[in-house]
């Protein structure tokens, strides 16, 4: 594993017990220069995971709790009159920073969240006429309670496919919920200390996307995409940005276990990562009980798996 990786990922352990997975993918998706959407119930630790990674990474750090009552203003900013100079003044939105997490974004309105969208897409804002960009690096990491849930509303496809990748950090098991109890989870975050900065990311960033990938990977990961599309199991396919997002992770991957080269085995395990929120079963599927993740592995199995030199 790349060793500057590893030191982050210990950092992040004195905090997060237990999810050393989730922990991984969320480094991959952040060095493929995409979003992350994390969905589970409250409670679990998605905020406090958000708030260790910007510390380990050094980054500047803003947070917003998405309510039914909150605006686009207070996202991206707004133009205020000022007395003294008689002229207007921007007074920026808590998205100008690093790492932005929106947390529960699935409990606000459509028009807030689609606010984002300018931002996760081109890292730029642009209000009354003028665009702004955001500092480098940046990346947002949302939260979501899981749809169903009291007050929550399902994100649009368009928001849905900004993110690279969805994960679920799930209940610790017995000996990290018994480490939780032993820990004070605010003074164990001072303890998380910085171990790169934001030239570090950028470098990290640039070099994962430097990695070589084959010719018959890249027609791999097409016929990942294709097989989504065929009808069989999901109302629509992954689109070019999904196939996009698939070749980016894996790059990460290669990058963090330290080669210079994408494997299958890299496209293999971020495929359901980056695939799983973008795609919904279609009737004759969810009359079957099957699930998206269920559909996504059998495509694995499916699929030939090219041999590389």
């Amino acid at each position: 594993m790349n060793s500057k990786v590893l030191e982050i990922l210990n950092e992040i352990k004195k905090v997060i017990h237990g999810k050393d997975e989730v922990i991984y993918m969320m480094l991959a998706g952040i060095l493929s220069g995409g979003h992350v959407l994390l969905e589970d119930i409250p409670g679990v630790g998605k905020t406090t995971l958000a708030l260790s990674l910007s510390r380990a990474m050094s980054l500047k750090y803003g947070r917003v709790q998405f309510t039914p009552d909150v605006l686009p203003s207070d996202i991206l900013g707004f133009n205020m009159y000022d007395k003294s100079s008689g002229e207007f003044r921007f007074i920026e939105g808590s998205v100008y920073t690093n790492l932005f997490l929106a947390d529960e974004i699935n409990r606000t309105s459509p028009k807030t969240q689609s606010a984002l969208l300018e931002v996760m897409e081109e890292g730029c804002a642009t209000v009354e006429g003028i665009t702004r960009r955001m500092p480098a690096p940046f990346f947002v990491i949302a939260t979501e309670n899981p749809y169903g849930s009291s007050g929550t509303q399902r994100l649009p496809e368009s928001q849905l496919d900004r993110f690279m990748i969805c994960l679920t950090m799930g209940y610790p098991d017995r000996g990290s919920a018994v480490e939780i109890l032993k820990g004070n989870s605010k003074n164990d975050i001072e303890n998380v200390n910085a171990v790169i900065d934001s030239d570090g990311i950028i470098a990290m960033q640039r070099s994962a996307d430097n990695i070589h990938v084959d010719e018959s990977l890249y027609d791999y990961t097409v016929r990942l995409c294709e097989q989504t599309r065929d009808g069989r199991s999901f109302e629509l396919g992954l689109s070019p940005r999904g196939n996009i997002a698939l070749v980016k992770m894996a790059k990460a991957r290669a990058f963090i276990e330290g080669r210079d080269y994408v494997i299958p085995e890299d496209i293999h395990e971020v495929f359901i990562p980056v695939a799983a929120h973008r795609l919904h079963l279609n009737p004759s599927s969810r009359a079957a009980g099957n699930d998206v993740k269920k559909a996504l592995a059998i495509i694995l199995e499916e699929v030939y798996i090219p041999k590389i030199n």
